[in-house]
């Protein structure tokens, strides 16, 4: 077990809590940052690193890699221990710290921020029986190298944001682009979707993948089926599906966290139901919430600044601007 008392053990090491941290360094917090995964930058790095982010402003469009590697960067003023491949197991009160347990060991923090995405999380499969003999290597649920499909077939199932965006960076890359979706309509962003179909990627709707054939793990073509059994044979190389995923909290759900199905219910203050403990991000939902990175990226220093203030009562809530603390 560690002996330091931290300021705030942040637990997730998405965009969020990797602007937690930096804040945290404003405003002279001692930080621990805490991931099951191998790597930070949650679902961008695990599932889209080679994805287009739009809607963070500042930048009109910036790859999720870069976008990572800029909040890794920045992450760094508070000089945060990081400790990767650990999960929070349970957290428990003694006097003015919590006693925080991992499947690895022990940590003690005064309060703790939740920024863990939608907690631990796999792709939604496209469930069929021959889904085993091409995954990894024709059947794909992210992109890790848009170069891998140079020249290549292409089809990609969904019609939310990630599908859309994933098919229209192909259109250059593949020789081909198809886009299936189950519906008429999509989910994804209008402006993303006017682009789609001004596109060159081929959008079929109202069908899905009935059967993938090949052999050795190799694509070969597609059956899509419509509602009324009418089939339709596809030519492909590669299968790229995007349905979204299943998600859980994993232990997170026992710590007695008032919860809205899987999201952590907070106050304006990002403040949870249990006194010194915060959540800001995807993880979180209160009236007019919007799951945005934007919208974490902002609610990371209102938690920061509250957890200070918890912290000590003679720190100011309301800080200087970054522009005081940085000077020339």
């Amino acid at each position: 077990m560690s002996e330091e008392i931290v300021d705030i053990t942040i637990i997730g090491g998405g965009p969020t809590g990797l602007f937690a941290s930096f804040y945290a360094g404003m405003r002279q917090m001692s930080v621990k940052i805490l991931d099951s995964l191998p790597q930070l930058g949650g679902q961008l790095t695990e599932l889209y690193p080679d994805k287009y982010i739009y809607d963070v402003g500042g930048f009109p469009k910036v790859l999720a890699k870069d976008f990572v590697a800029n909040l890794v960067e920045q992450a760094q003023y508070s000089e945060p221990e990081i400790l990767l491949e650990e999960t929070a197991i349970s957290a428990t009160r003694e006097g003015d710290h919590f006693v925080l347990k991992t499947d690895k060991g022990v940590h003690l923090t005064r309060t703790i921020l939740l920024t863990a995405g939608i907690g631990a999380f796999q792709p939604r499969k496209i469930g069929l029986s021959e889904e085993e003999g091409f995954a990894g290597k024709s059947l794909h649920y992210s992109i890790k190298e848009l170069s891998f499909f140079k020249d290549k077939q292409v089809l990609v199932c969904g019609g939310g944001d990630s599908a859309v965006d994933w098919a229209l960076m192909l259109e250059d890359v593949a020789s081909n682009v198809t886009l299936v979706h189950r519906r008429e309509r999509f989910t994804a962003h209008e402006t993303s979707v006017n682009q789609l179909m001004a596109s060159k990627v081929k959008v079929i709707t109202s069908r899905t993948v009935k059967q993938i054939n090949g052999a050795d793990g190799q694509a070969e073509s597609v059956v899509l089926v419509e509602k009324d059994g009418t089939e339709e044979l596809l030519s492909v190389d590669h299968v790229i599906v995007n349905y979204g995923n299943v998600s859980s909290l994993g232990p997170l759900k026992e710590w007695g966290l008032e919860m809205d199905r899987t999201s952590v219910l907070v106050n304006s203050r990002m403040e949870t139901n249990i006194e010194g403990i915060y959540a800001a991000g995807d993880i979180t939902n209160y009236d007019g919430k919007v799951k945005l990175i934007a919208v974490g990226l902002g609610e990371a220093p209102i938690a920061i600044n509250h957890a200070k203030a918890y912290i000590d009562p003679k720190a100011r809530l309301q800080p200087l601007h970054s522009t005081s603390v940085f000077k020339e």
